[in-house]
């Protein structure tokens, strides 16, 4: 048996620029599930390049079910004093409660002031320090690895104990058809995302300007799915695509409805379908009809947002 040898790959070689390609890239669904799972929550709607004041913060985003602002701040070198000081400079302007240090190399005297602040500030404040590296084996793309350096005191047993919260039975219910859709879709069309006991399932396209949003909705009982654009507040990546909607709706083969939510940040463009989770046996056709427009979805708007 043949085994390959683990090769660390330079940050710089895969991430020129921090702003640019690194915070751009950790800000994708999949890339950003990666950190979710390092750490124990779910981080949701990042937002790169917050202005705070005459800076701005390289990701802020909010924590899955609670809404607690988390902000996290990059640097593919070693941690220095200026990057510490970014900190809590943007934490306190965004009123951030779970704030995350990204470096190549953390120093020993900033894993015990990461440490140190951990200790003696309250539990609203979770700070972490975390090494990026990079791995291959022969020719294979680099993998990114995140390993926790300092964390905030008990943080283990905390996420424990949200994660033994009793659930609904609708919320169980939500996780299971998300893990169904998951089982039926055998070529990874989606990614493979963990399912979650919640309304939603985002599957990437490629850029942090959009996503799709797979959504279970209880109330009108239907099932959509939506390009959802986040941070479209002057509607530009709304209105260009809105300029193409006989070509994209051709291409999707399905008429689409268009969401331009004046007086808020987000636009959507959705299709959808009758249906509830809800005691049904209909999951199989269920869950293909999104697994198959949101590989249509992706193939049509990808290549429209970059």
């Amino acid at each position: 048996m043949n085994l390959g040898t683990l090769q660390q790959v330079p940050l710089r070689e895969i991430w020129k620029h921090e702003e640019y390609d690194f915070s751009s890239w950790l800000s994708l669904p999949e890339n950003l599930a990666l950190l979710s799972e390092t750490i124990g929550i779910e981080i949701i709607e990042p937002q790169t390049e917050r202005v705070v004041g005459s800076f701005s913060a390289d990701i802020i985003a909010e924590e899955d079910g609670t809404g607690r602002k988390i902000l996290i701040e990059n640097q593919l070198e070693a941690s220095n004093h200026d990057h510490l000081g970014k900190l809590f400079t943007y934490g306190s302007g965004l009123d951030s409660e779970i704030i995350i240090w990204i470096v190549k190399t953390a120093r020993q005297e900033h894993e015990q002031a990461i440490n140190w602040l951990n200790e003696h500030t309250d539990e609203k404040i979770n700070i972490f320090l975390i090494e990026i590296e990079a791995w291959r084996i022969g020719d294979s793309a680099p993998a990114p690895r995140f390993n926790v350096i300092a964390k905030p005191n008990d943080w283990a047993k905390l996420v424990k104990q949200a994660g033994e919260r009793t659930l609904s039975d609708y919320k169980l219910l939500q996780q299971k058809f998300w893990e169904h859709l998951n089982d039926l879709d055998d070529k990874a069309t989606l990614g493979n995302r963990k399912a979650r006991p919640r309304h939603w399932h985002d599957v990437s396209i490629g850029s942090s300007k959009a996503h799709l949003s797979l959504t279970i909705n209880k109330t009108n009982e239907t099932i959509t799915c939506d390009l959802y654009i986040p941070h479209d507040d002057d509607k530009k990546i709304f209105d260009r695509l809105r300029a193409q909607q006989a070509d994209i709706e051709a291409a999707i083969g399905l008429p689409l409805e268009w969401m331009r939510l004046e007086g808020k940040r987000a636009t959507r463009i959705r299709t959808s379908i009758p249906g509830s989770i809800e005691g049904t046996t209909d999951w199989d056709e269920q869950a293909l009809w999104l697994i198959n427009t949101a590989a249509v979805f992706r193939k049509v708007f990808s290549r429209r947002i970059k």
